[in-house]
């Protein structure tokens, strides 16, 4: 079985090491092809561990100050239609009555 070469060196000298590879000249490690596919797709996950995507209809699970407004989202309040992102709020969406906001996964959950 031939290993791979390093992918940032282009060295020969590679090694496996559990499910990935390490490149002893510059210290690169990587997986294997399904499992790099699956290391950088990004995945969200509700207050409750469900998987959310992109397109999904989720609810507010606690009242939320809405910075720079004396406005709070409630408790309940539905968000249609949402969009991840990688980034510390990684909900992109836009919410009935307040416009464009960015949410946190850990306070809503999917309906």
């Amino acid at each position: 079985m031939s290993l791979p070469n390093c992918p940032k060196c282009n060295s020969e000298y590679t090694y496996q090491d559990g499910e990935q590879f390490v490149c002893p000249e510059c210290a690169h490690e990587w997986m294997t092809g399904d499992e790099q596919l699956e290391a950088d797709e990004l995945v969200v996950k509700d207050a409750n561990g469900n998987r959310l995507a992109d397109g999904d209809t989720v609810s507010i699970i606690k009242d939320l100050k809405v910075k720079g407004s004396s406005s709070t989202l409630k408790v309940g309040t539905k968000v249609k239609n949402i969009r991840l992102v990688d980034e510390d709020h990684n909900i992109d969406c836009k919410i009935e009555g307040f416009g464009a906001m960015k949410l946190k996964s850990e306070f809503v959950k999917k309906i």
